[in-house]
């Protein structure tokens, strides 16, 4: 009889113990909830999505930055891709609750000329550019570089870029400030058109002449709720790495990069992706050179209209580390 006993308490332990043990199984995490924008910020995740498939990362895609700022205040996201100012803005409205982790894209911004006769800021004395962002980026980094260089122009705005870029198709404009990929659609569809100035290179120009050596013109960030980043730090930094991988992807591989881009809908056209890819300077800076790089920015942004980061500019707990 004990030996039957004994026989049955193995044979209940054995039945008993894969489910003890399936009890005692971790679940395994649910996706990282990323957000990012149609158009040029979303480009740099184009290859990371495409590659994970949905296995670590859930993706967002959206139109509006409106429409990211709103999933990142809620909850709804951890990481999302904004752009420049709104990270800002999303650190002071959180009350600190946003951790920036990488700039992923330089500026994207050029003057667009029907003609040749703009080949330095100097040469817009006087003339009529026509652009959109008023109130916004653009308005207040083309001011600050008109300033620098003590030129005088007029500036017309409309309300979207869009409206810009059918102005100049149409030949109903002869000088535009554009961004990528509408730059690309402009010269593609307008060969009267050309880039005269490089609006990234002519901010860094102005900024280093007011001192601020390290200033880049960064249009977008990638930031993190810092109560995910904190409680995730693994995982976080697993995203840095797949986002640097797949920076650097769209960057050797714009082919690819840009049906990747195309099928995703951040960008309807390949054949246009694969153009613009590399006028839309896809970055990966993290750590103390994003700093160096974004802060003077948020200063210049800040002088123009306090409102654009916020009320104030970023301290430097805003920067991962």
């Amino acid at each position: 009889m004990k030996k039957l006993m004994k026989i049955l308490a193995v044979l209940m332990l054995a039945i008993s113990l894969p489910y003890v043990c399936l009890a005692e199984a971790p679940a395994a995490a649910a996706p990282v909830r990323v957000a990012g924008l149609k158009g040029p910020t979303g480009m740099a995740l184009a290859h990371l999505i495409t590659e994970d498939g949905g296995k670590n990362y859930e993706l967002t895609l959206v139109s509006a930055p409106a429409e990211v700022n709103a999933l990142v205040i809620s909850g709804q996201v951890d990481i999302a891709a904004v752009p420049i100012n709104a990270g800002a803005v999303l650190y002071n409205k959180t009350e600190g609750n946003v951790k920036a982790l990488s700039l992923i894209t330089r500026g994207m911004l050029y003057v667009l000329e029907k003609g040749d006769s703009i080949h330095s800021v100097a040469d817009l004395e006087g003339k009529t550019v026509l652009n959109a962002g008023q109130g916004a980026t653009p308005e207040y980094v083309m001011n600050y570089i008109l300033d620098t260089n003590g030129v005088k122009a007029n500036m017309e705005f409309l309300p979207e870029h869009a409206a810009v870029a059918a102005m100049a198709l149409e030949n109903k404009a002869d000088i535009v400030m554009l961004p990528e990929p509408l730059v690309t659609n402009v010269l593609m569809k307008n060969p009267e058109f050309r880039k005269a100035l490089d609006v990234t290179e002519e901010f860094a120009a102005a900024a280093r002449k007011n001192g601020y050596e390290e200033a880049q013109l960064s249009m977008s960030v990638v930031i993190a709720r810092k109560e995910f980043a904190e409680a995730h730090p693994d995982r976080v930094a697993a995203f840095l790495k797949d986002l640097e991988a797949s920076i650097v992807f769209a960057n050797e591989n714009t082919a690819q990069a840009a049906q990747e881009i195309a099928a995703l809908e951040i960008i309807p056209a390949a054949a246009v992706a694969e153009k613009a890819l590399p006028s839309c300077r896809l970055v990966f800076v993290a750590g103390e050179d994003m700093q160096a790089q974004a802060a003077p920015l948020y200063e210049i942004l800040f002088s123009a209209n306090p409102a654009s980061v916020g009320g104030k500019v970023p301290g430097e707990e805003f920067y991962l580390k």
